[in-house]
């Protein structure tokens, strides 16, 4: 009868289990859907607002968005756009590798001892309020026209944003969890890789997805300042020989591939690894 009685509740647990999936995928289809309606609203909006000032200022002041769109397939069609844009993209990354190398450690050391962070907050978080075109004219100078500029402009930008957030996961991480795991013999490489770590992920995606508007930006205008190659060159082109078409064009490409890799990899990349916290699970889902 004791068996019974445990089968039932088991199968009774595991139906409200299911039932429990079944309800939490139906509310993430829904959010999504009315996410998709209302991204799709905005950019109808910005549209019209694009076509009325377009024809409100003239032509030759503000193209209308079909002739930047063909201007933007043109450049697609030739070729242009990926070399350059890989050019880009190959800078932005090693100047985050090098920002990564650099912060982490640091945010390690700031969240974790007390005088490494009377160390170092002052200046990580002077370096945090420079401009980022200061950055992008120290770089130019010191390297000149060539690709060490956007990539140390990246990296001085990107890295006070990794130190920072790091040493706040750290110190967010529960110090009753650690005296306990202490308590049950866990070693300090044991405590890093099953406490800390999985405590300031969602800390460094926050500075990663940060880190990402920024360094874009700073990364395009050092090109155009003095770039060789790659999107923020191809700007500056542009502009030299007064083409608003093709000044938007670039623009637009350069937004629309990066909005396709912070919404296509870094936002299902988190929503993964963080599928864990009730908050994230219906994105996962």
């Amino acid at each position: 009868m004791t068996h019974q009685v445990e089968e039932r509740a088991a199968e009774q647990t595991a139906v409200a289990r299911d039932e429990g999936e079944k309800s939490a995928r139906r509310v993430a289809r829904r959010r999504r859907w009315r996410q998709t309606a209302l991204l799709v609203a905005g950019w109808a909006a910005m549209w019209l607002v694009w076509e009325y000032g377009s024809w409100y200022l003239g032509g030759r002041i503000l193209p209308r968005p079909l002739e930047v769109l063909a201007e933007m397939v043109e450049i697609l069609r030739s070729g242009a756009f990926f070399s350059d844009f890989t050019a880009s993209v190959l800078k932005t990354f090693a100047g985050f590798a090098v920002a990564a190398a650099v912060g982490a450690p640091v945010g390690f050391l700031m969240g974790r001892y007390r005088y490494w962070r009377a160390f170092f907050h002052d200046g990580v978080t002077i370096a945090g309020t420079i401009p980022a075109i200061v950055y992008a004219v120290l770089s130019l100078i010191i390297f000149g026209l060539s690709n060490l500029g956007p990539i140390l402009a990246v990296a001085l930008v990107s890295a006070p944003y990794v130190a920072l957030n790091v040493a706040e996961g750290i110190r967010g991480v529960d110090k009753q969890l650690i005296s306990m795991s202490e308590a049950f013999g866990r070693s300090h490489r044991e405590i890093r890789r099953e406490v800390l770590i999985p405590t300031i992920v969602p800390f460094v995606f926050a500075a990663i997805r940060m880190c990402f508007a920024v360094a874009w930006k700073v990364e395009a205008l050092t090109e155009v300042f003095g770039g060789r190659n790659g999107v923020g060159f191809q700007i500056r082109t542009q502009y030299q020989l007064y083409s608003i078409t093709g000044v938007l064009a670039w623009m637009f490409l350069f937004i629309a591939f990066m909005l396709i890799i912070e919404r296509l990899v870094l936002a299902k990349a988190e929503a993964r690894l963080l599928a864990w916290r009730p908050e994230e699970r219906s994105t996962a889902l």
